[in-house]
């Protein structure tokens, strides 16, 4: 059972994301925050597995919660929403430790999948999302948090295959399936990737794969 907090200052986003994970079999929500400091405050006591965390909130922002959330608890998997407008939001939420990204029009499978990807220890996102953060790489490339350093260390074929997979949002499972290997295999492969260009989530090597153009064959 994956437990899950939804955090979102809008009573309507909450009470619809819950509705969602309760009617899947393997999700329950432990609660509900309106605040990025009754967030921090209900990770801590309820201890949830996913958290579902709103970006831009009075107080307390989403950014901030997620960093001290992830200081108590790193090993919580927090999962940013975003809207079309939140751009400012998504490099600072990815250094605070955010392990996705999705927009909060996302169609509910596709965030009840998310959530399951996040559990998993994968890093879901939205694929504009995606190229919104490729966007602010190009433009922000000063910036110590952004990791927009593009040179590419020498890679395997394969891991330069895994590279471009993840560039464009595949799953552990997909790519296993696309390049007939195992999903461990496919996990190492990830987290060869992780220590060699010193990226250490997958959206930053998802990142780097669009920068450099490394893309599926």
């Amino acid at each position: 059972m994956i437990r899950i907090l939804v955090v979102d200052d809008q009573q309507l986003v909450r009470m619809g994301l819950r509705m969602l994970f309760e009617q899947a079999q393997d999700t329950k929500v432990l609660g509900e925050a309106d605040s990025g400091a009754e967030a921090v405050r209900l990770a801590g006591h309820l201890v949830p597995d996913v958290v579902l965390m709103d970006l831009r909130m009075p107080g307390m922002d989403g950014i901030t919660a997620t960093r001290r959330i992830l200081d108590a608890r790193p090993a919580t998997r927090v999962v940013a929403l975003t809207t079309f407008d939140d751009d400012d939001h998504l490099y600072p939420a990815l250094a605070a430790g955010a392990c996705g990204f999705l927009v909060k029009d996302t169609p509910p499978a596709e965030i009840l999948e998310a959530v399951r990807r996040a559990a998993d220890g994968q890093a879901p996102f939205s694929r504009d999302v995606l190229d919104r953060l490729v966007l602010q790489a190009l433009h922000t490339r000063s910036a110590p948090d952004t990791r927009t350093d593009t040179r590419v260390p020498a890679l395997t074929p394969r891991e330069r295959e895994v590279l471009g997979l993840l560039g464009v949002g595949l799953s552990n499972k997909e790519i296993a399936d696309r390049l007939h290997l195992g999903v461990t295999t496919v996990k190492t492969h990830v987290a060869s990737l992780m220590a060699k260009t010193g990226r250490d989530n997958r959206i930053r090597l998802a990142v780097l794969a669009v920068l450099t153009g490394i893309t599926p064959d």
